[in-house]
């Protein structure tokens, strides 16, 4: 039998939009489905023998065969921030272990994020196993509902606080009431962090500043049986930085593989090991780069804007209707993006399932960009922020579409 390696579609069809995933589906049929982030913590709960159901889905041990993970006593699970299916797979030459993860038939086709295509929502949506209209994190930046101010998710800015945004159980707190061990291996800095609090909770933190000892440690915790957790951040900070196809950031994929070649080697035999990420990255393009700030036609109507430069939330002014922002906005971008009303984006299951107390944190109005056009707003983000080489947030497959690599110490 011949190699199989991924084929890699054309820049075009990478950065076109797509439909909305689907948090559920018989079989794992459609986009997403069984094949989604908020599946793979309840599927490793079942790999491990403690199966943990979420509020989004009921049958653990049915997204284990699906997604056909092993079984076993211990697993780690290693979450790297920004490597997205398709930057890994067009740079796989890089990469000698992931490589030979990715050509193995189990691991050649993504899984799904949420939307938007995050980290603060895709974590929440990891760490709970359900989606952003439940946990509450919906965007980078959203609205406070208790002050009206705008807040901040990554450090939690005049946000909430995290315990009483964030209440969907996390799949670490239920493993850890069944008497599980949970333990998470990250940089001391995050240990007690508000997206840590958010959405990774329950776990024993373990932590380290050098990646050689992070990885270490969650191998030697990986001795007991039970669930290890190991986050990797350097592909998406080097990403935003220079952008994902800059010769640092193909500096920083080559140690992130050499991180994940000591976990395979160091765990103890029969640990399950699978790999996955938050979201993809894209390289904008400077001459798609629309500021709200320089056309007056987009701002009217508009009392805020939040989310991110991919995935832009609109809040209207009061009494302005969301729809003469919808139709303003469409008449300016065209194809550019898809806009659309909080409304028309929760009926089609955007957020998936939407508690009422969320559905005001998100926009009136909904902006998901396509190709490489970035939309910034100049008057509330700095020069530096509306212009990075690499951004995510939107629904084109290089940003939805993530890595889910299974193996076997």
């Amino acid at each position: 039998m011949g190699i199989m390696s991924v084929e890699v579609p054309d820049s075009e069809e990478l950065l076109r939009l797509q439909s909305l995933v689907t948090y559920d589906a018989p079989n794992g049929q459609g986009r997403g489905g069984v094949r989604h982030l908020s599946c793979v913590l309840p599927a490793l709960s079942a790999a491990i023998g403690h199966p943990v159901p979420t509020a989004m889905h009921a049958d653990p041990e049915r997204l284990r065969e699906t997604l056909g993970l092993p079984t076993a006593s211990s697993a780690i699970v290693v979450m790297v921030d920004g490597l997205g299916f398709w930057n890994l797979a067009m740079r796989r030459g890089h990469a000698p272990y992931l490589r030979s993860l990715i050509d193995e038939s189990v691991n050649m086709h993504p899984i799904s994020t949420c939307y938007p295509s995050t980290t603060v929502a895709a974590m929440s949506t990891f760490g709970t196993g359900t989606c952003p209209g439940l946990t509450g994190m919906t965007g980078y930046t959203q609205l406070n509902t208790e002050t009206g101010q705008m807040s901040q998710l990554i450090q939690f800015k005049e946000a909430i606080a995290p315990e009483r945004l964030q209440t969907q159980p996390t799949v670490f707190e239920r493993l850890r009431d069944q008497g599980v061990r949970v333990t998470s291996s990250g940089l001391p800095k995050f240990a007690a962090s508000p997206l840590t609090r958010a959405a990774f909770r329950g776990a024993d933190y373990v932590s380290n500043v050098l990646p050689n000892d992070r990885v270490m440690a969650a191998c030697d915790a990986a001795r007991t049986p039970g669930l290890t957790y190991l986050y990797i951040r350097d592909a998406d900070k080097t990403g935003h930085n220079y952008g994902w196809n800059s010769d640092k950031w193909i500096g920083a994929f080559e140690r992130i593989d050499a991180q994940l070649a000591a976990v395979r080697r160091n765990a103890p035999k029969g640990t399950l090991i699978v790999v996955t990420a938050d979201h993809g990255m894209i390289a904008t393009d400077p001459d798609r780069r629309i500021d709200i700030a320089a056309e007056p036609r987009l701002a009217q109507g508009v009392a805020a804007v939040g989310g991110e430069p991919r995935a832009v939330m609109l809040y209207a002014q009061p009494g302005e209707d969301p729809e003469d922002i919808v139709e303003r906005w469409r008449d300016r971008l065209g194809d550019h993006a898809l806009v659309r009303t909080r409304r028309q984006a929760i009926d089609e299951g955007a957020y998936g399932q939407v508690e009422p107390r969320v559905e005001p944190m998100i926009g009136d109005v909904l902006v998901s960009a396509a190709g490489r056009t970035t939309i910034v707003d100049s008057r509330i983000q700095s020069d530096k922020a509306t212009r990075l080489p690499s951004v995510h947030g939107s629904q084109t497959m290089v940003e939805m579409d993530v890595p889910l690599l299974i193996d076997m110490a």
